[in-house]
């Protein structure tokens, strides 16, 4: 068998592992997913009008905040999902699965693929169903053309895939479960700070770079113009380029903490 072939069969064997540990043990996943949904659904409908009114610059009408919410939380959604795989590569690293594996006639950089493939998955399955309920409450996307929605899931999935590599890395060298949930926060926070609730020009002027300076913030902003129509400027290019660099960055950071010699 050569050596690709072995790579995509082991690959395809732990990420059906994966898979399986998240469909009998599903608490983790529907904590996280709870954080963006709740959050939909409190600025909707708390400060949905008077946000709307702010950004529409006319009446209370909170369809108008919907649409510019929706697309961030779509994205804060992948962040939120990503902390579950750093806290189940963390008990794999903790747990002694991983020195067993090592010990296999395996392909050694499966174990990790199986993890971000299938977390990759789960975060897809997760835009979807906070999507849905988005839909629910009232967005929509009227004007997006096909070619825009294609483009708007690939640029979903390939953030889902630049993050999940960093959850990878982080979970990786955290002692245990409950640091490496702590070690992954800032995947939850920094939508927080991005352009998800407000625009970047309605911040102080001292925090304007702090939250245009990351990587949420131009994949929102891409994401908004694909399905809404707002103008993207360099904001695709520039999300782009922060997947690729944190997807880089992940990979070759967890495989070099993998193919470390055990201590």
């Amino acid at each position: 068998m050569s050596s690709l072939s072995l790579a995509v069969r082991d690959s395809s064997t732990m990420l059906r592992r994966n898979l399986l540990h998240a469909r009998r043990y599903p608490s983790l996943t529907l904590n996280l997913l709870l954080t963006p949904i709740m959050l939909l659904l409190l600025f909707v409908y708390i400060f949905g009008d008077v946000m709307s009114a702010g950004i529409g610059g006319g009446g209370a009408d909170r369809s108008e905040y919907i649409a510019y919410l929706v697309p961030g939380l779509l994205l804060m959604t992948i962040g939120s999902t990503t902390v579950g795989t750093a806290v189940s590569v963390s008990n794999d690293m903790t747990e002694g699965i991983i020195a067993r594996f090592r010990t296999m006639a395996i392909h050694r950089t499966s174990v990790i693929t199986g993890h971000v493939i299938g977390s990759v998955l789960q975060s897809i399955a997760s835009v979807v169903l906070v999507g849905a309920v988005g839909v629910a409450i009232g967005f929509r996307s009227t004007d997006a053309t096909a070619l825009e929605w294609l483009a708007a899931f690939g640029l979903l999935t390939l953030f889902a895939l630049a993050l999940t590599w960093i959850a990878v890395g982080m979970g990786m060298v955290s002692p245990n479960a409950e640091a490496a949930s702590n070690n992954a926060m800032p995947l939850i926070f920094l939508p927080l700070i991005s352009s998800t609730f407000v625009p970047v020009d309605a911040m102080p002027g001292w925090f304007q770079p702090i939250a245009e300076y990351q990587p949420f913030t131009p994949a929102i902003e891409t994401l908004r113009g694909l399905l809404l129509g707002s103008e993207i400027g360099n904001n695709g290019w520039i999300a782009i380029g922060w997947c690729l660099a944190l997807s880089a960055l992940g990979y070759y950071w967890s495989k070099a903490i993998f193919n470390r010699d055990p201590k």
